[in-house]
């Protein structure tokens, strides 16, 4: 009976040999299949380790299992349909009693007795209106102008392309300088999400080592990178802000990155309000 097993291991060579070992055969007894080729990454982002699938025969015969007839179908019984309850006749003794005691009862206001549907809706009492929170202003579109091509941007471009090769990405790098020593990096392309990760901690991961890169060894001349893809540092800041103003209590629980911390720094006065 053919069975297989599925091992990992950090290169292909290795998952084999894990397999092997588990299993005790020889490399002749077994089938390999290769699932996922070993990624080495750059600096621990984007490594993955090898998958393999080793197949081999146990030597026992498969069990056939017998085939169970279905049962037989049980005849269903026939269910006669209800009968109609009679209809009582209007000159019957209870339908004429059932009126009487209706004429006695108290008469209903006219239509003509009632106010005027206006009347009534000014004498309403008003309703207390709710109290409207401050929805928040949209930032302004800030123009950045054309693509810089100093010498610092240059060394930013270098380094994340390098970077974006070993992960695997396609994404291609573009610098602006919004101020004097700071730079914003937008990648573009598609299936950004393995770059962003989650709450944006790849992303972080790669604006960290983008800035260590541009300035080690500088004491002069530092510059600041912000790192985005797919605008989601805008939307994490609306997200955030959105919060801070309905729910504050749950920014105490939420995992929040030194970004978010000083992102919500400055909003000291709205989360006051």
């Amino acid at each position: 009976m053919i069975k297989f097993i599925d091992v990992t291991g950090k290169t292909e060579d290795e998952a084999i040999q894990s397999a092997l070992a588990q299993l005790k055969m020889d490399r002749d007894d077994v089938s390999v299949e290769i699932l996922e080729r070993a990624k080495a990454g750059f600096l621990g982002i984007g490594s993955a380790p090898a998958r393999v699938r080793v197949s081999y025969d146990d030597g026992k015969a498969e069990e056939v299992k017998p085939v169970e007839k279905p049962a037989a179908p049980k005849p269903e019984k026939k269910v006669e349909p209800a009968s109609a309850p009679k209809a009582v006749p209007m000159y019957a003794p209870e339908v004429l009693q059932k009126k009487e005691s209706r004429a006695n009862d108290k008469p209903r206001t006219e239509r003509g007795d009632r106010p005027a549907r206006e009347d009534r809706r000014e004498n309403r009492a008003p309703r207390a209106e709710r109290a409207e929170r401050p929805a928040p202003q949209p930032k302004p579109i800030v123009d950045l102008g054309e693509e810089c091509h100093d010498e610092k941007s240059e060394q930013i471009r270098a380094f994340l392309k390098g970077l974006l090769e070993h992960m695997d990405s396609a994404a291609e790098v573009k610098v602006y300088e919004s101020e004097k020593g700071r730079y914003k990096v937008f990648l573009e392309g598609e299936k950004l999400g393995a770059l962003i990760g989650r709450r944006g901690e790849t992303l972080d991961a790669i604006q960290q080592l983008t800035n260590y890169s541009i300035n080690r060894g500088s004491e002069k001349n530092r510059a600041r990178v912000q790192v985005d893809a797919e605008n989601y540092r805008e939307k994490r800041e609306q997200s955030l802000e959105r919060t801070a103003r309905l729910r504050p209590d749950l920014l105490e629980k939420a995992g929040l990155s030194p970004a978010d911390r000083e992102f919500l720094k400055s909003l000291s006065p709205v989360r006051d309000a």
